[in-house]
């Protein structure tokens, strides 16, 4: 297994924030304790987090400090007795009076604390909305990327296919010019002499209309053989399989092709050698 492959696939982020499902987070654990750098990994993000939640921690507002701590000072005005030299007095302080003033002092401390909590649970809640809004995009680029890399890796085989097919010595090569008047149109038949299967190779056809379409003939003792039409494909497309022929030709027909060929639209026309 490619640990770090696994660790940057966005797994450690997904558990660490408890977005990851049950089978995930499982896995996960039971690879933490075999490898060392995945429970690393986990540390180093859960570190991060902290770190960047400390560095952008957001305080309560200051007038809510100051208002507690006004009422906290009436509070303490009220219950001090004031003294003066000629009329000192010894106020006993009852129980139920300590008490009372003991859960006063300790409501304005709840509340403080409240205003404190509120702060950072509010703060943490956008935090990981953040996060998960970030981790949701990597992801969604990242399935993106693969996506891209395995129709490039498609299409490579495909050319690469296609190259050894064309370079294989059994195939026999038929280049189809462009007839007069149509000079600028080019065209190559692949057809494999031993299995007789006919490859097709639009070098240089433009676009058929909406409602037409190209179609290969094989040139059989003078007359024509159908040998299939083409269709959207890129690069070498396989037609019909022909047993023989003298030559092949590719004409401009109605969707779906024709029984004859519409000579006055023929674009190629090519003679097999040998």
């Amino acid at each position: 297994m490619d640990i770090r492959a696994y660790i940057e696939s966005g797994i450690i982020e997904s558990y660490v924030l408890g977005m990851a499902d049950a089978q995930e987070a499982a896995e996960l654990e039971q690879l933490a304790a075999q490898h060392p750098e995945i429970r690393e990994a986990i540390a180093s993000f859960e570190a991060s987090l902290e770190a960047s939640a400390i560095a952008q921690a957001t305080p309560p507002p200051p007038d809510v400090k100051a208002k507690l701590f006004s009422e906290l000072k009436n509070e303490f005005s009220a219950t001090v007795p004031s003294f003066t030299e000629s009329t000192a007095k010894v106020v006993p302080l009852t129980a139920t009076g300590s008490r009372s003033n003991f859960f006063k002092y300790l409501a304005a401390a709840s509340v403080i604390l409240l205003v404190v909590s509120s702060g950072m649970n509010f703060y943490f809640y956008n935090r990981l909305n953040d996060a998960t809004d970030k981790l949701l995009a990597l992801q969604t680029e990242h399935n993106s990327i693969l996506a891209d890399n395995k129709t490039y890796q498609t299409r490579l085989l495909d050319i690469y296919s296609n190259m050894q097919l064309m370079s294989d010595p059994q195939m026999i090569k038929v280049s189809m010019p462009g007839i007069k008047g149509k000079e600028n149109n080019l065209a190559t038949v692949f057809w494999d002499s031993k299995t007789k299967d006919v490859y097709l190779l639009a070098n240089k056809l433009a676009q058929a209309p909406e409602n037409k379409q190209y179609q290969l003939w094989a040139i059989v003792n003078g007359k024509p053989v159908d040998a299939g039409l083409l269709n959207d494909c890129n690069g070498l497309c396989k037609l019909k399989n022909i047993p023989a022929a003298q030559a092949f030709a590719i004409t401009l027909e109605k969707k779906g092709g024709s029984p004859t060929p519409t000579l006055d639209q023929m674009f190629v026309l090519g003679k097999v050698s040998g």
